[in-house]
């Protein structure tokens, strides 16, 4: 399976995602839900952007994983953040940033989408992360 992510000549840069991905395979990997909690329900980083995002990822690193793919095979993110406001994106960006390394996740990101919501499922839930992989 190959995956390019790049931004062409004449889109905004610099951000800090990729607006283009190309991907060549066969098999589809939609890891969805992902939030910051353990494996066994407990709650990580309480009322901390950062911290959630960071489980977050990790938690889809572990989706991923188990369907035999990496942050090197992804396509698309997208992040749903509750009450969003743009005074967050310095929190946001270090909860990406303190987990890259750990999970294999390049910057700057695949193409990705950062959706402002109102709420989530549960009130203490600050983000949710959805990727989609490609295989061969």
């Amino acid at each position: 399976m190959t995956v390019r992510h790049f931004t062409p000549e004449g889109m905004l840069q610099p951000v800090p995602y990729h607006h283009v991905a190309v991907g060549t395979g066969a098999k589809h990997v939609h890891v969805s839900g992902q939030i910051a909690r353990q494996a066994d329900g407990t709650p990580v980083a309480p009322d901390d952007l950062t911290g959630q995002v960071a489980q977050a990822l990790r938690n889809t690193a572990i989706g991923l994983e188990g369907a035999g793919a990496s942050f090197a095979d992804v396509l698309r993110l997208t992040f749903y953040v509750t009450r969003w406001s743009p005074e967050k994106i310095g929190d946001f960006m270090a909860g990406v940033e303190a987990v890259a390394e750990e999970i294999g996740l390049r910057l700057p990101l695949p193409p990705a989408s950062l959706i402002g919501v109102e709420y989530l499922f549960e009130p203490d839930v600050l983000v949710e992360v959805e990727a989609t992989a490609l295989l061969d």
